[in-house]
């Protein structure tokens, strides 16, 4: 009697704690009806920000607690795998600590190439289901936790995570310049409303674009003064900073000559390669080069996690996101917008207008299968399920954006590791790591200044061709 109460009861309340979950994670709406350009973004974005939590519980809760167990099971083998090779207590721990981190991010980099392909063979699989995605990540999560470091986490991943961490390098800029552009749009609008409204009202929002830009370039100015002051002084280093300042002037005075670019666009990349070259130098394995070395890198955790913040933000709640990083399917909807409509419409011979298919209502429409309700105010009707094949591709439901999430997982994982360096006491355990994360940024910092530099000049150059 009691085990049959006990169960009823159950029941009842994973059904309730279900339904709970549904309402809070929503899952959205039927296959069968468009998918939009915000489907399933916020919740990517929110599941990569637990991953990011997770990376720092592993980091200094669970790693810690791990090498400090007094007795030794298969879990603790696990995660100290490949540390025993360091002498030091505090290098063990490091290396307990980075390969926490590997777990998590691993674990969200497959999830979201795992979705991606999901995507591509669906496009309405990115806003389904996310009660069991959510569980199946926590399952993967944990599962990590058993896998032994090597050669998964401190070997394939470790290199997987360094190239795509310097492919998010190139990401960052795009999304940088785009945020700089509609930041500059945004207040040159509100400066053109206040004009109108009221002459000479409209200039404080200019001064507001001028003062933000100048910001920026002292802050990059002061970066490079303290570069040199601290980590000058041997001749990789001081050819990255000169390298860097030069580029940032000759990029500022390619976009100050000619009307391609924005002040803020300009000092904002500035800004990003300045990061950059401190995350660079820092990574030196030299001690003559860094004198911070061995010492933990807050101020590059601080930067790493500050751009990811930025690039979750945008992938998530930017409208121009999807436009972005998706040209080729934006053209590709608008060029078949009007075909599109006309295969969803037929006239019966009483003149009635019948909807047939899934109606879409372009691509400038955020709503339309979203997360959000149709511009009618209800549910867009559909027909047979082949229709789906119809649909347009957007950002969110092409694959991209899980791609892009992917990558980013990357990056953070080399951030929170120093790019996989374990160091302490002014020494560089692996110096070998170091010294190619170096590389690796500062080449990715020089591909990025020329890439920015090209979209300036580039309309000069060609003059007849189309750069928009």
């Amino acid at each position: 009697m009691f085990s049959c109460v006990a169960t009823g009861l159950g029941w009842c309340f994973c059904t309730a704690a279900a339904s709970l979950l549904g309402s809070c994670c929503g899952n959205d709406k039927p296959s069968s009806e468009a998918p939009g350009a915000h489907s399933g973004r916020k919740r990517s974005v929110f599941l990569l920000l637990i991953a990011i939590a997770i990376a720092f519980i592993f980091q200094y809760g669970v790693a810690p607690a791990v090498t400090d167990a007094p007795v030794s099971n298969y879990v603790t083998d696990a995660w100290l795998d490949g540390c025993e090779k360091y002498d030091e207590d505090i290098l063990v721990d490091r290396c307990a600590g980075q390969a926490g981190v590997y777990r998590s991010a691993f674990s969200s980099t497959l999830f979201f190439i795992l979705a991606a392909i999901g995507v591509a063979c669906k496009p309405s699989a990115n806003r389904e289901a996310w009660i069991a995605k959510y569980t199946l990540f926590f399952f993967l999560e944990l599962l990590m936790c058993f896998i032994p470091n090597e050669p998964l986490f401190l070997d394939v991943y470790l290199n997987i995570g360094r190239v795509g961490a310097a492919l998010f390098i190139f990401i960052q800029q795009v999304i940088l310049v785009d945020l700089a552009f509609n930041w500059n749009d945004s207040w040159v609008e509100r400066s053109n409303k206040a004009e109108a409204e009221e002459v000479g009202s409209g200039r404080n929002w200019l001064i507001a674009i001028v003062v933000s830009a100048a910001m920026m370039f002292i802050t990059s100015f002061v970066g490079w003064g303290l570069m040199i002051h601290y980590f000058a002084g041997c001749p990789d280093n001081n050819a990255f900073i000169a390298i860097t300042i030069v580029l940032c002037v000759i990029i500022t005075g390619a976009q100050l000559s000619g009307g391609e670019g924005s002040l803020l666009a300009s000092s904002l990349i500035t800004l990003y390669a300045t990061s950059l070259c401190y995350s660079a130098v820092s990574k030196n394995p030299d001690r003559d080069c860094n004198p911070f070395l061995g010492e933990d890198d807050f101020l590059g955790i601080f930067i790493g996690v500050g751009f990811t913040v930025v690039a979750l933000g945008y992938a998530g709640w930017s409208f121009t996101a999807d436009q972005t990083f998706n040209r080729d399917s934006q053209d590709e909807i608008e060029n078949s917008n009007f075909d599109y409509r006309k295969k969803t419409e037929t006239t019966n011979p009483d003149g009635e207008r019948k909807v047939t298919g899934v109606v879409t209502y372009g691509a400038n429409n955020e709503d339309a299968g979203g997360d959000e309700e149709s511009p009618s105010g209800g549910q867009n009707r559909s027909g047979s399920a082949g229709d789906e094949e119809a649909v347009p591709n957007t950002f969110s439901n092409s694959w991209r954006l899980n791609v892009i999430l992917a990558i980013v997982s990357c990056w953070f994982a080399m951030s929170l590791t120093g790019w996989g360096a374990i160091k302490s006491g002014g020494t560089a355990a692996n110096p070998q790591v170091g010294d190619v994360s170096m590389w690796m940024i500062i080449v990715s910092q020089w591909l990025v200044l020329l890439m920015y530099l090209w979209t300036l000049i580039a309309p000069r150059v060609f003059p007849d061709r189309d750069f928009s």
